[in-house]
């Protein structure tokens, strides 16, 4: 019989809601559904969309026998996406919460997204701070290069760029606790040149694209795993800005 331990979520659930299940269930094992753990594939979703929505599907069979409870964002802070990802897995029999977590009561100053690490590693941080509230001694940097966006499917892309890379776009919007401020999501350091990316068939697509063009960066999109293309693409955009 299956232990069941493992609290699933996306996005950045309400921190009322994380604290609340924490208490629960201290001895839980919280696991992100937005990322590629190599979960096998469910034929629910069509076949050209969202890779990210694709994970959370896949890991929430994946996890089935050991799920505490999943914990799903809703609202502006996540997408309509993932609003209709909790109806099916809720319809679907899953025990799951919906939550959505828009206000900006919680927001803070953001030092990883700005810190001389590698760029890979800010995201990782950033993204278990949401549950685990990351504690490290970290070094400002002046920005050198950008990186716009959510958190790519493929993180390898992020190795591509120097430590000296700011994070723009909803991650840093999530390190600073307010994952629906548009206004923070659209800014830009406009002197320094910046990647775009995003994630094919995601909504954001629309206002990378954009900002890109605005900020004269770099608008990428890749759908599952990043292609020697795209690599190339990137490598010169660094080299020659």
């Amino acid at each position: 019989m299956s232990i069941k331990n493992v609290i699933g979520f996306w996005g950045y659930p309400h921190p009322d809601l994380i604290e609340k299940h924490k208490k629960l269930y201290p001895q839980a094992q919280w696991v992100d559904f937005d990322i590629d753990y190599g979960a096998s594939k469910q034929d629910i979703l069509p076949e050209s969309y969202c890779t990210i929505i694709k994970n959370i599907i896949n890991n929430a069979f994946h996890y089935k026998d050991t799920l505490l409870i999943i914990l799903a964002p809703i609202g502006k802070d996540k997408c309509d996406s993932g609003w209709f990802a909790y109806e099916i897995l809720k319809d679907m029999g899953f025990n799951i919460v919906s939550s959505i977590f828009e206000e900006n009561t919680y927001k803070r100053e953001v030092k990883i997204s700005t810190s001389n690490i590698p760029l890979r590693k800010k995201v990782e941080l950033i993204t278990k701070d949401i549950y685990e509230p990351q504690t490290i001694k970290i070094e400002q940097c002046k920005a050198k290069f950008g990186f716009w966006g959510v958190p790519p499917n493929d993180l390898s892309i992020l190795e591509l760029f120097p430590n000296e890379t700011h994070l723009y776009g909803w991650t840093r919007c999530v390190e600073a606790k307010s994952p629906a401020d548009i206004e923070l999501e659209m800014y830009i350091d406009k002197d320094v040149p910046t990647v775009f990316y995003s994630q094919s068939f995601c909504s954001k697509a629309q206002m990378a694209k954009y900002l890109a063009d605005k900020y004269n960066g770099l608008y990428i999109d890749i759908d599952d795993n990043v292609t020697n293309s795209t690599k190339a693409k990137i490598e010169a955009f660094l080299r020659l800005r």
